[in-house]
């Protein structure tokens, strides 16, 4: 099961991920979150990992769409919550990543 907690702030769009991202769910971003990334021209976007338990193929792959997404509104997809053991996953998307929000908040300057 996955829930998302979405939040626009200050011009960057938080994207709070609880539980597993699996193909069972990957969908929900695909289907969900991207549009709106579309939609209304979102540049920042910080997705919090912290909760998250599982991630598979499915999983890396909405979120290397959420990346390209971003990239098309010429933005930036940031990370932060990243356990240990989804590191060497996720590697390859070469996002950048922080331990917290505000960090990136901070890297961002808003």
């Amino acid at each position: 099961m996955l829930k998302m907690d979405l939040e626009y702030s200050k011009g960057i769009f938080f994207i709070r991920l609880n539980g597993e991202l699996t193909r069972k769910n990957s969908y929900k971003i695909n289907n969900y979150i991207i549009p709106v990334i579309k939609k209304h021209h979102l540049k920042n976007v910080i997705i919090n990992l912290n909760e998250l338990n599982e991630i598979d193929d499915a999983g890396i792959n909405a979120l290397l769409n959420t990346k390209c997404m971003v990239k098309c509104n010429k933005g930036k997809l940031y990370l932060c919550g990243l356990k240990k053991e989804f590191e060497l996953k996720l590697k390859h998307l070469h996002l950048k990543t922080k331990t917290s929000e505000g960090e990136i908040i901070d890297l961002i300057g808003v």
